[in-house]
């Protein structure tokens, strides 16, 4: 079993940007600038934002940190989306969700400027990936290819079983583990809620995508020997054994399938820092305007 070490995978690229970062500014280039929107005190948007911002900080770039409080209107934080559309000098923009319910996501995601949708997930960018076109890949699904790349995982004519449908994870890996690409080529089946016989579809699984958000939800009887499992779901619960009284559980029993797999991605320590690492990436792109 070999252990899809995303922190150092997102380590190693954060240094490939860092250098790159230092070439530009030396060259006369002004350094990439990614802002980002924080609406209200949500406690996991808080720590990934200020990941973001410290990541930004590593490997040279300026960041622009925008609070609103939780009861701002969709009217004012629309304003402040298009006053960073505006903005010559900011390369890259994220709204970090999930909004306040009074709010409507997807009107804030179309208003943000496909050149700066860093997140990738505009639907100009996200019809573009659809088409196999230069574009911003969504943040999360780009960082499971590096990951996939980079550990020379393969994926040509696998059977890639997707667990989870949404928007940000499930659907666009679906579509990109099916690409004429490398990573990609697989044979892809995407499951939900209304699937039945899971077990039998995961069971056929070379490659299982699980982005879910229910706890341990894969199990050793649902996988085959030498699978390769990509866990995308982090869920906080209570323990006694840690200092803080909580501990990450991913959607994948861990200590129950990791004798089965060839290749497995941890949580924490996974999916999670790539998609960090990739959305700098994609900031870097804009700044460098490699796709507009």
């Amino acid at each position: 079993m070999i252990l899809l070490d995303g922190k150092k995978t997102s380590n190693d690229i954060k240094d490939e940007i860092a250098v790159e970062v230092a070439q530009l500014v030396a060259s006369g280039s002004k350094k990439p600038h990614l802002a980002a929107i924080l609406v209200g005190k949500d406690g996991a948007s808080e720590t990934y934002v200020n990941a973001k911002v410290k990541a930004c900080l590593k490997v040279g770039f300026n960041s622009t940190l925008v609070r609103l409080d939780t009861n701002v209107t969709q009217e004012q934080l629309l304003v402040e989306v298009e006053k960073i559309n505006f903005n010559s000098d900011i390369d890259g923009l994220i709204v970090q969700l999930p909004l306040p319910s009074h709010i409507d996501e997807m009107k804030v995601t179309q208003a943000i400027l496909p050149t700066k949708d860093v997140d990738g997930f505009h639907p100009t960018n996200i019809g573009k990936m659809v088409l196999n076109l230069p574009t911003y890949l969504p943040a999360t699904p780009a960082g499971i290819l590096e990951l996939l790349a980079r550990y020379k995982v393969e994926t040509s004519g696998k059977n890639c079983v997707v667990i989870g449908r949404s928007n940000i994870v499930g659907s666009p890996m679906s579509i990109l583990m099916a690409r004429n690409a490398n990573p990609g080529n697989c044979t892809v089946t995407l499951t939900h809620s209304r699937t039945k016989n899971l077990i039998e579809i995961t069971k056929t699984a070379d490659i299982l995508i699980v982005a879910l958000g229910k706890a341990e939800f894969v199990t050793a009887n649902m996988v085959k020997e030498g699978v390769t499992i990509i866990d995308v779901g982090i869920t906080r619960v209570k323990s006694n054994k840690t200092k803080s009284g909580w501990k990450l559980l991913g959607d994948v029993d861990f200590k129950g399938v990791k004798n089965k797999c060839n290749f497995i991605t941890p949580v924490p320590g996974g999916v999670g820092p790539m998609t960090i690492a990739m959305l700098l990436k994609n900031t870097l792109l804009s700044s460098k305007s490699n796709l507009y």
